[in-house]
């Protein structure tokens, strides 16, 4: 296929892509060269805009649309959103934004328009994944047309499976998303189990999520402080962000640090290998997000792969599936192409 007529105003069909986050959006087009088995998607034109400095969503895509001189060209779009899609009002947790679908699409003149969850769009990102984008962590090797699974550690924990189907066929993959990050947590030695009656003093429910996420980081490290030495946060100094305490773990500056990360690890671990055993995730379990990507080679020494493979009578299961971390930078605008290609 010739890419330049993507370009060619004339004749284009512009698919546009986004990846709206609760501080961020990124914009940008995609096109695809298709093979005898294998389809290239290039993402190019990208722009990153601060949400804060727009009062709407439509106001930063007819911002980008003019930008790049799109205005009258016919214009299909898939943008990948960080809350649910499944009615025509949107309302976004972590924005004062607030839209219809059908009314957006009108007011940008779209002539297609397609919103899925932002795990949804790192799901479909998955199969498009070269060597490069993404580190092995242990496991055997992937078996070809089985589920995966990915979890991604970040401002939440977000979650979400791949399985294949064969419609017609043509062999698809379709995501099944949810919100496994929210099911309880089970700690499994006496220190967890001592975190989770910390974080029991002041939530009424403990998920994956309050220990998997970056304020996740900021409890355990506030539970370990209290746990080991009796003290709680009631200074700045004490208070560290999930980037400080990161930072000082792996700067071996911190003792508690150290402690916190590990036993993120660990719990990332249980956790992951949970979804393995759920999906029978022998594709796959790939962790996302914004976090993990900063610390691969402590995840790697850590007891991370122990406790992913370590379920008892089904042992088996989590020992051959692989676990791998992603480091593509921008999965979510991948996926969303993947999903309007």
């Amino acid at each position: 296929m010739n890419t330049n007529l993507f370009h060619t105003k004339e004749h284009a069909n512009i698919n546009l892509i986004a990846d709206i986050g609760g501080t961020n959006i990124r914009l940008a087009q995609a096109t695809a060269k298709f093979g005898t088995k294998t389809r290239d998607i290039d993402i190019h034109a990208i722009e990153t805009y601060q949400c804060k400095e727009f009062p709407s969503l439509a106001d930063v895509v007819a911002h980008y649309i003019a930008a790049k001189e799109l205005n009258g060209l016919v214009i299909n779009a898939c943008f990948a959103i960080a809350c649910p899609v499944d009615n025509d009002l949107i309302s976004m947790t972590n924005l004062p934004w607030q839209f219809s679908q059908n009314e957006l699409k009108q007011a940008l003149n779209l002539h297609s328009l397609r919103f899925i969850n932002d795990y949804t769009a790192i799901a479909m990102a998955i199969p498009l994944l070269s060597e490069q984008q993404k580190v092995k962590v242990g496991g055997g090797e992937t078996i070809a047309d089985k589920p995966i699974s990915v979890c991604g550690p970040g401002t939440g924990l977000g979650v979400a499976n791949l399985v294949p189907l064969t419609m017609s066929g043509n062999e698809q993959w379709h995501c099944i998303s949810g919100e496994g990050g929210h099911i309880d947590f089970a700690p499994v030695n006496e220190i967890e189990q001592h975190v989770m009656n910390f974080i029991h003093g002041f939530k009424k429910r403990v998920s994956y999520e309050q220990l998997l996420s970056g304020y996740g980081l900021e409890q355990i490290y506030q539970a370990l402080l209290f746990i080991n030495h009796g003290k709680e946060i009631t200074t700045i100094e004490d208070k560290l962000t999930a980037k400080d305490i990161t930072t000082k773990a792996l700067n071996a500056t911190c003792a508690v640090c150290q402690q916190t990360l590990t036993l993120f690890c660990d719990v990332l671990g249980s956790f992951a290998g949970n979804l393995a055993l759920i999906m029978n995730s022998q594709g796959g379990v790939y962790i996302a997000g914004g976090i993990v990507p900063r610390f691969v080679d402590y995840l790697k020494e850590s007891d991370f792969r122990v406790r992913f493979e370590t379920k008892g009578r089904l042992s088996s299961i989590t020992k051959q599936a692989p676990t791998y971390v992603i480091t593509e930078q921008q999965p979510g605008l991948l996926g969303a192409a993947a999903c309007l290609l």
